[in-house]
């Protein structure tokens, strides 16, 4: 096999993933995909319905914030507030999350029911169909009863009576981070017996910008029996999705936030992801009913989550709280096992340095001296191989005549000579699950949010924000984004020519055209990549072209 034919289709091969994850959307889920969807009505029977096809007038968030009392809520990293109307948590900021690097407005996640943006969670009490048991909604007033600031330190105590013998308490407890704890209780004071169906419900009033390429989940999520659901905005609007479950969680997330729900331990419950009316919502309800008898009272433990997605934070909920593959809420992909693991490397480097960049450096550094042994094997093949173009060509020239004895020489050389044509492929083989598994990382992990490397770079996150096109900030005009070509992916396009030189010449001429102009095609494809990235495979290059030519100036071959 030619070991250019390799190569190249390992590179296109490669390309075409890249471009695939960047300009094209997952292929459209049929309404069958979902394995657990309960399509027969008749499986509805245990669980009331909570489903709400209210239609509310939409007012500014200061308005919403202003127009009802509040419980104000605090802790290191959020702060916000609880409407005593309906006992809702729907007003959250991260407190250590800035909109963006030039704007210094933390960013607000949680928004009031009736303001444009409205996300919230509630937790509440259902009763099973012809039951007509007065219970809190989402328009009632509670009363506190003792603190009214929710601090770590001090819980908030809410009250309800319904003038019917039922007194409804929520206990809310805020931890150091992100963790709500609610206990909600009902005390019977009549001489009636009830039963009672406990729920929680994620309400998002709009559908926000998710990020267009293939590389990273928004939206629905959930674990169920340890299966990891994961269902887009779109496939909901088509059909909603039901499934039961004894164990696990679910939610919403976005790319670097999350709200989940916790159903409690050792409880049959089934849960929904739903949209109407431009709502989205996912919520559980238990199936069982708890019994409530007279001069009794009945409680349920719900643990919620409205987190910044801190890889250690949601690991340690997963562990300390022992919630089924709750560290999946960040999506670490397919190769989980490997980028995962490639995050705490970096993020060892980075808090040893203080610089994300410098991190990135260091393990690719790292990567490439782990792989010496096998790169050098590699490079000394292909040096040869460059060594023995020459009479690879007078060979062609000698028996174009005759293939048979064209390979025939051919393997005689490669024989003779100790080289491998096909070896010369491993060092691409061997970048590529590194290239995937940091753009991943970078991508996806809210560590890498807003920080700099050095000059220009910023937010390694993000773009190099200069462009060729204006001389890097010299003319005064502002390219388009297509034309938003920096210098760190012109640098790795420089590199990659550079590298190719030491590489032999492709004897077809069309595959060397092709390789001719993949670095310039490469630099523009990855020009919109986060800037991590692109120093990454900057570097990668530098220090494989030093190599590969100090390897190059040591190779010679027999004369014959």
């Amino acid at each position: 096999m030619d070991s250019k034919n390799v190569l190249l289709a390992v590179v296109l091969s490669t390309l075409v993933l890249v471009v695939w994850a960047v300009f094209f959307e997952p292929p459209v889920v049929e309404n069958n995909k979902f394995e657990n969807e309960i399509v027969e009505n008749n499986q509805e029977e245990s669980s009331p319905s909570i489903e709400t096809k209210k239609t509310l007038k939409t007012i500014s968030r200061s308005e919403s914030l202003e127009k009802v009392d509040r419980i104000k809520l605090e802790n290191a990293n959020i702060k916000g507030s609880i409407s005593l109307e309906g006992g809702i948590i729907d007003d959250i900021i991260f407190k250590n999350y800035k909109e963006s690097l030039e704007d210094e407005k933390k960013v607000i996640f949680l928004n009031p029911k009736n303001s444009e943006k409205g996300y919230y969670i509630e937790t509440g009490w259902a009763v099973s169909s012809g039951d007509k048991s007065k219970l809190p909604l989402d328009s009632t007033i509670w009363k506190v009863k003792g603190n009214t600031t929710l601090t770590p330190n001090n819980p908030v105590l809410l009250e309800w009576d319904n003038n019917e013998g039922l007194i409804f308490t929520k206990k809310i407890e805020l931890d150091e981070k992100f963790l709500f704890k609610i206990t909600q209780s009902i005390k019977n004071n009549s001489k009636n017996s009830f039963q009672f169906f406990p729920y929680a419900q994620i309400t998002r009033n709009y559908k926000p910008e998710v990020t267009p390429i293939y590389i990273l989940h928004e939206g629905f999520i959930g674990v169920f029996e340890d299966q990891l659901e994961e269902i887009d905005y779109e496939d909901i609007e088509k059909e909603k999705f039901i499934t039961n479950s004894s164990k696990g969680w679910l939610g919403i997330t976005d790319k670097y936030w999350l709200t989940a729900i916790v159903p409690e331990r050792g409880k049959n419950f089934k849960s929904e992801f739903l949209s109407n009316n431009e709502r989205y919502r996912a919520n559980f309800i238990i199936k069982e009913p708890l019994i409530l008898n007279p001069n009794s009272s009945i409680k349920n433990e719900i643990n919620t989550f409205v987190a910044a997605k801190e890889v250690s934070v949601i690991d340690s909920y997963a562990e300390n709280l022992g919630i089924e593959k709750f560290d999946l809420a960040i999506d670490w992909g397919w190769f989980y096992f490997f980028t995962k693991p490639l995050f705490f490397i970096i993020d060892y480097f980075f808090k040893l340095t203080g610089n994300f960049g410098l991190a990135i450096v260091i393990i690719t550094a790292l990567v490439r001296l782990i792989f010496f042994p096998l790169a050098n094997y590699s490079f000394k093949s292909m040096a040869k191989m460059k060594v023995l173009q020459p009479e690879m060509i007078r060979l062609k020239e000698l028996h174009k005549d005759d293939k048979t004895k064209l390979q025939q020489e051919m393997m005689a050389l490669y024989k003779r000579e100790k080289v491998n044509p096909i070896s010369g492929c491993l060092p691409v083989l061997i970048q590529i699950p590194f290239f995937f598994a940091i753009y991943k990382m970078l991508f996806v992990t809210l560590e890498m949010r807003h920080q700099p490397f050095f000059g220009w770079i910023q937010d390694l996150s993000s773009r190099d924000p200069t462009s060729i096109f204006n001389l890097f900030g010299l003319i005064p005009w502002d390219p388009p984004t297509f034309l938003m070509i920096g210098a760190w992916p012109i640098l790795m396009g420089l590199s990659m020519y550079l590298q190719q030189k030491l590489n032999p010449t492709p004897p077809d001429p069309i595959q060397a055209k092709i390789f001719m102009f993949f670095p310039l095609f490469l630099t523009i494809i990855l020009a919109p990549f986060p800037s991590g990235l692109v120093v990454y495979w900057t570097i990668n290059n530098v220090l494989t072209i030093a190599q590969q030519w100090v390897i190059m100036r040591r190779t010679t071959v027999k004369t014959v």
